[in-house]
């Protein structure tokens, strides 16, 4: 198909725009490591909340979304909705304290937390395997999602006559090579403007990419061939439309997800604290923790948080969900689900209207891109270059190599894409080999007795296993399918990180003195360190954040669920719903208030 010429005109404003903003923050950026990668740590909760949610909208999600409603009904989203719980924890348990840390990247809080030569090797390795190894996979799914966006909508289409290339032995379709241009786009303005550009950048694309979404959804159920929501509804089977999963059985055909007990229990019991995942780490970290270390204050990095959280869960996917249903009603044979997204845009939008549509897709795409590129150049220089290779240069220096690495990064992904056949493949293969982790995650900031090995063990571990697997060696449990997989792989991992940690000596008291005085984590999991710094005021007790904790979740999945009902007109399931979140949502702020949160956000 070709776009028609204001269509176009879209997509050359959006790339305008985003070419403007890159050049006003360059200057700024290029000051030292602290503004590039961190903003000088002086970001509004606004902003960067809406960054952390644009980045989790990439070019992918739409398209997973629609496969798994394809499947498994509105339910079938539990498969990344079971994810809130870890979400929240980072809200009420880990953004102050990530703010309080005061180092630059994730990754450095290692030397932070633990001594020696153990916490060096540690950071060196999560270093090399988040910021290059995982994250270039990341950026590959999100690229191999956008490669099938363009060949859905420009079908046949060409690069200089030709349909596809090969280089250094690599087949490159031309969707591909088209899908190039932008990442060369993406990375010569992330490497240019740093993080506060990359900040900004995705408020913009983030308003165009659910404006985007939002239009097409409102054209798409109204379109003649399903005639509103009443007609939707009557055109699908009616358990296609239940917000939970059917436990104990499964299902055929389009229709509710059907889940045995064991895949439940995974997904609720054990993925959400278990497994590290882009956006989503048990404790905070990656990029998020990127995100709240460059708020000017806890209290604004505790905000980003929470505002993050409601965008990703209640804002976001309803626009996804009523396209992918209409897809299933005007596409119901078609082979791939994934392309029915794509098709309704084709098929249902008024030309001006594609073009934006496709201009939020790239987006979208671009917004992920530039914060994978950023956040996994944060470690390999901070963590990698600075801490091993050339420490004690300029910050111009360091400036200088981040944005060459930054360039690097995304030519390295746009090549890993050539070799990724799947987005859920990939997907399931980054928890799987991360599953057991998570947990250590959570215990460095409350048990003074985790140290270095244990961390270190926990994120090895998984590794090991998951290669064992894709050698052939069948090893029991962990050959089961994803995510009934994660029960051994968990279990295994956390006795290892276990007896890591007492076969191995506690990190030195010195450095736990340390970190307790600076951070003043609470919790009884630091009663030796709190006994010898008296003087020390340690945060809030642990029941209190446990109580947020719950009413957090509550508040979320009420409003989740009250905007779904309210899609669908079911008006007085919408209006409990509704209720209950906003009960949650009064005793979250009357206890935040108690405990000194209702201060102006500007003051310290």
């Amino acid at each position: 198909m070709n776009l028609a010429f204001i269509d176009w005109l879209s997509v050359i404003i959006y790339l305008v725009v985003t070419v403007a903003i890159a050049i006003y923050f360059a200057k700024r950026a290029g000051k030292n490591t602290t503004e590039f990668f961190l903003s000088g740590r002086n970001m509004k909760w606004y902003v960067i909340g809406t960054s952390m949610v644009a980045t989790t909208f990439a070019a992918d999600t739409p398209l997973l979304v629609t496969e798994v409603v394809a499947a498994d009904g509105i339910a079938g989203n539990w498969i990344w909705w079971n994810m809130l719980f870890g979400a929240m924890l980072t809200v009420f348990f880990f953004a102050r304290l990530w703010r309080r840390s005061g180092v630059l990247t994730d990754v450095e809080f290692v030397e932070l937390r633990y001594d020696g030569k153990p916490a060096a090797w540690l950071r060196g390795i999560k270093a090399v395997y988040f910021g290059l190894l995982l994250n270039v996979i990341i950026l590959a799914w999100v690229t191999l999602a956008m490669e099938t966006i363009v060949n859905v909508l420009f079908p046949g289409v060409t690069v200089f006559g030709r349909e596809s290339f090969t280089l250094l032995g690599m087949h490159i379709s031309a969707p591909l090579a088209i899908v190039g241009f932008f990442i060369i786009f993406v990375a010569l303005y992330s490497l240019a403007s740093g993080l506060i550009g990359v900040a900004v950048t995705d408020m913009f694309q983030f308003a165009i990419a659910m404006t985007g979404t939002i239009i097409l959804a409102v054209y798409a159920v109204n379109s003649p061939e399903i005639g509103g929501i009443a007609g939707l509804k009557a055109a699908l089977p009616e358990e296609t439309f239940r917000f939970v999963p059917t436990i104990g059985q499964a299902a055929e055909g389009i229709g509710v997800l059907g889940l045995s007990v064991a895949a439940f229990t995974a997904y609720i019991g054990v993925q959400w604290w278990s497994s590290w995942y882009p956006g989503a780490e048990p404790g905070g970290g990656g990029y998020v923790a990127q995100r709240m270390m460059s708020a000017k204050d806890e209290k604004n990095a505790m905000f980003a948080a929470l505002w993050f959280t409601i965008a990703h869960y209640c804002l976001r996917p309803w626009p996804w969900i009523m396209v992918a249903l209409v897809s299933l009603v005007l596409y119901p044979d078609l082979a791939d689900s994934r392309e029915g997204f794509v098709m309704v845009m084709k098929d249902v939008l008024p030309a001006g209207l594609l073009g934006l549509l496709f201009a939020a897709f790239i987006a979208a795409f671009t917004s992920t891109f530039a914060a994978h590129l950023n956040w996994g150049t944060s470690y390999l220089i901070n963590d990698f270059w600075r801490r091993f290779i050339k420490p004690g240069q300029s910050e111009k220096h360091y400036v200088f190599i981040s944005r060459i690495v930054t360039f690097v990064l995304a030519v390295i992904a746009f090549l890993v894409t050539t070799q990724l056949e799947s987005i859920k493949q990939a997907w399931g293969l980054v928890i799987t080999a991360s599953a057991g982790l998570g947990l250590v995650l959570i215990l460095r900031w409350y048990w003074w007795r985790v140290n270095a090995w244990s961390e270190l063990t926990a994120t090895l571990a998984p590794i090991f296993l998951v290669i064992l697997v894709l050698f052939g060696v069948n090893v029991p449990g962990i050959t089961e399918p994803f995510p009934v997989n994660l029960f051994s792989v968990v279990a295994i991992t956390t006795v290892v990180w276990v007896l890591a940690t007492f076969l191995t000596k506690p990190t030195d008291a010195a450095k736990l003195d340390h970190f307790y005085r600076k951070v003043r984590p609470g919790g009884g999991g630091w009663k030796p360190v709190a006994l010898r710094n008296p003087a020390v005021e340690p945060d809030s007790a642990l029941l209190p954040l446990a109580l947020d904790w719950i009413a957090g979740v509550i508040l979320v999945y009420m409003v989740l669920f009250g905007v779904g009902h309210l899609l669908l007109a079911n008006y007085l399931s919408a209006f409990g719903c509704l209720t209950l979140a906003a009960a949650a949502a009064y005793y979250i702020y009357r206890d935040l208030t108690r405990r000194g949160f209702d201060t102006p956000l500007e003051q310290e």
